[in-house]
């Protein structure tokens, strides 16, 4: 069921995206030949006016036709010339490249309005117009490797109890939902590389129990387990503020979105990115696997996340994303002399390759992760 909802998830995500393109492409009075979902064999093809919309077997992607995008592997007569996306101002040409990205984001900005509107997963200290609703210390994030997720935590779990061995005492979550980050830290803390014992509850399943020895590698001169924390609820919110919740939620993820692929980025230049913690289709199954568990609001929460960073990627200026042809668009601009079609066509066709190639090795880590 789970690569059901994923496949589903990224059907939506890349209509959502070609659709940018498209309306944009169609505003801007560039003719549009085909509007797929999915990639070839053709399953379903039906032409309305000038365009043909086509369903195709392969789910895993989508694509729209814009007449001239390629112009040396069409024949472009001096009467469609008008029509041509080639032989349109390079501001229309970037209108029509960021506009997939834009429509990303917009849609995430929907889907956090309509999660608010219904109660959505929130913490305390994102909340602008409202208090949360049954608040519970909730995992934010589990280091891969780390001795939480060998213990099978997971983000999303709700910390019921923790104790050291040696403490008998414990520190338990009372009705209040009183248990805190800090006191957790400081049990794990104070454990001296003892066991220790976290009550967890994932979604609407039983209590667990997980036996986790802390150790001091994570971080430096302190024991530790590899999770994060933060206080969790339910933020319902009127449909004004809800909007108002929605737009700056989508603002403040796109950002930090941004600034962690940049460092990333970085890493990658200076040899120091860590590759593990990249996922690819198996991966974000996986992640959605464990929200569906959760609930439909936190599938909506990850489809608006995965939305952003879709919408951010595309921006990164490498050959075959919106990012890459916005370069060249850029490029033509300042030297006011075209790029030959057939160099763009090449260098697009191996950075798509190399693109394939990346995400190949990603999955096969993925893969290799789950055994």
């Amino acid at each position: 069921m789970s690569v059901i909802i994923f496949i589903i998830i990224l059907a939506v995500l890349i209509f959502v995206h070609e659709l940018g393109h498209f309306l944009a492409a169609k505003r801007s009075g560039i003719r549009v030949d085909e509007f797929g979902l999915g990639f070839p064999p053709k399953v379903i093809s039906k032409k309305v006016g000038e365009t043909t919309y086509t369903l195709n077997a392969i789910p895993f992607g989508g694509f729209v036709k814009i007449f001239g995008e390629d112009p040396h592997l069409q024949d472009i007569k001096e009467e469609e010339k008008t029509r041509s996306f080639y032989y349109k101002p390079k501001y229309i040409q970037a209108f029509v490249l960021v506009a997939g990205v834009v429509f990303n984001i917009i849609f995430a900005g929907f889907l956090f309005s309509v999660g608010f509107m219904m109660g959505q997963p929130a913490t305390a200290d994102t909340s602008r117009f409202g208090e949360i609703q049954d608040p519970k210390l909730v995992i934010t994030t589990v280091l891969p490797g780390s001795p939480a997720q060998q213990a099978g935590l997971v983000g999303g779990d709700a910390i019921l109890f923790v104790e050291a061995s040696g403490n008998k005492r414990g520190v338990q979550l009372d009705t209040t939902g009183n248990l805190t980050a800090e006191q957790v830290s400081k049990v794990i803390g104070e454990s001296n590389g003892e066991k220790i014992t976290i009550m967890y509850k994932r979604g609407d399943d039983a209590p667990k129990t997980a036996f986790i020895t802390p150790v001091d590698s994570i971080i430096p001169g302190k024991k530790a387990v590899g999770i994060a924390m933060d206080t969790v609820g339910t933020l319902k919110l009127p449909v004004h503020t809800a909007i108002l919740q929605g737009i700056i939620t989508t603002t403040e993820l796109t950002w930090a979105t941004i600034k962690g692929l940049g460092s990333f980025l970085w890493g990658v230049v200076t040899l120091q990115s860590n590759f593990s913690q990249v996922s690819g289709p198996v991966g974000i199954a996986g992640v959605v696997k464990d929200a569906s568990k959760l609930g439909f609001t936190y599938v909506m929460s990850l489809t608006a996340l995965i939305s952003i960073n879709l919408a951010v990627i595309n921006l990164v200026p490498f050959p075959a994303l919106d990012g890459g042809r916005l370069l060249f668009v850029a490029i033509e601009a300042v030297t006011r002399r075209k790029i030959p079609s057939k160099v763009a066509t090449w260098v697009n066709a191996t950075g798509f390759i190399l693109l394939l190639i990346l995400m190949g090795v990603v999955t096969l880590h993925d893969i290799i992760k789950l055994f």
